[in-house]
């Protein structure tokens, strides 16, 4: 009998990366130095990892925890299952006669579908682990309202929603049309209910 042969499918974690790309990382790095969130020891450290790195995973370890800073398709966590979508696959919520709530540190893929029929939907991208720089949220949302919750540095795009019909839309965030990272990709439609973006609430009372 013949020997069997196969190929072993390549994780896109282990992908070899340019220089274009580690040159990318370092500017987001840069960003998060900025925001306070690194400082410069750890900058400098975590700018030689990246200028070193071959693959998209090891790319990725000095953005992991980072929210809303991970280079796009070099997300290092966990296999493909059910509960932790990779990067480009699309998530659809629904919440019908009832309350969805996604917060913490969940994890965000390129496209979001969230359908809402008589219920209520919050997506609190504060903590969230983003995959990719745009992310697409598409509304299917009848007599119920969605709220969604974005960090300082994120911004929206409000311009396809062209369907709206005894509902109400309020931007607090006032970032539509401005630069950021994520950027929130809204379309779809919005039938008889809300859709609210804000930042994130501070203070003793925030939730």
């Amino acid at each position: 009998m013949g020997e069997e042969t196969g190929t072993t499918p390549l994780n896109p974690r282990d992908l070899r990366v340019s220089d274009g790309e580690r040159e990318h990382v370092v500017e987001v790095l840069q960003k998060a130095i900025g925001r306070g969130m690194i400082d410069l020891d750890e900058f400098t450290e975590r700018t030689d990892t990246a200028l070193k790195a071959r693959t998209r995973g090891e790319l990725n370890t000095v953005l992991a925890d980072l929210p809303g800073l991970v280079h796009p398709e070099a997300y290092a966590g966990a296999p493909a299952s059910a509960e932790a979508p990779l990067p480009g696959r699309r998530l659809e919520l629904s919440a019908k006669y009832s309350a969805l709530v996604r917060n913490g540190h969940w994890l965000v893929p390129g496209e979001v579908v969230v359908h809402n029929r008589y219920g209520s939907t919050k997506l609190d991208f504060t903590e969230a682990q983003v995959t990719s720089p745009v992310v697409r949220i598409e509304l299917d949302s009848k007599w119920g309202s969605v709220e969604v919750v974005i960090p300082e540095h994120a911004a929206v795009d409000l311009n396809a929603i062209t369907d709206i019909k005894y509902g109400s839309l309020q931007d607090k965030t006032g970032s539509d049309g401005r630069p950021g990272n994520p950027r929130l990709v809204f379309a779809g439609r919005l039938h008889g209910g809300s859709l609210v973006i804000r930042h994130p609430r501070r203070g003793i009372f925030a939730h």
